[in-house]
């Protein structure tokens, strides 16, 4: 089973919330970057991750695409991936002032055979 989280935030930064996560959680996230997402910052947790990106698909100014386009006052989003639900995570999460939890999915992992 796997345990997928969106949050964001209209009001801090991507930087900024690198920080607060940080340290709320005892983070060290390290600077990634990709064609598709452009900056991000991912840090491991006990079997999980966490990933904090803007909102906005880089590159595509004109358009205005976005990552979670039924969040669009989310301009910095919080992924969280972990086996399964984590409450202590959850209740971290959400005490840090402005982020807010958008989304669960949880989903079976499958294995071939």
């Amino acid at each position: 089973m796997t345990d997928h989280h969106t949050y964001g935030t209209g009001v801090h930064t991507a930087g900024e919330l690198v920080r607060l996560v940080g340290d709320r959680l005892g983070l060290d996230f390290t600077e990634r970057e990709s064609d598709y997402r452009g900056l991000y910052h991912l840090a491991g947790i006990p079997n999980g991750r966490i990933e904090i990106q803007p909102n906005p698909i880089p590159g595509n100014d004109d358009e205005g695409d976005l990552y979670a386009p039924e969040h669009p006052e989310a301009q910095t989003l919080l992924l969280s991936t972990a086996p399964a639900a984590d409450p202590d995570l959850r209740a971290r999460l959400d005490s840090i002032e402005g982020l807010i939890h958008l989304d669960q999915e949880t989903g079976r992992t499958t294995t071939a055979l």
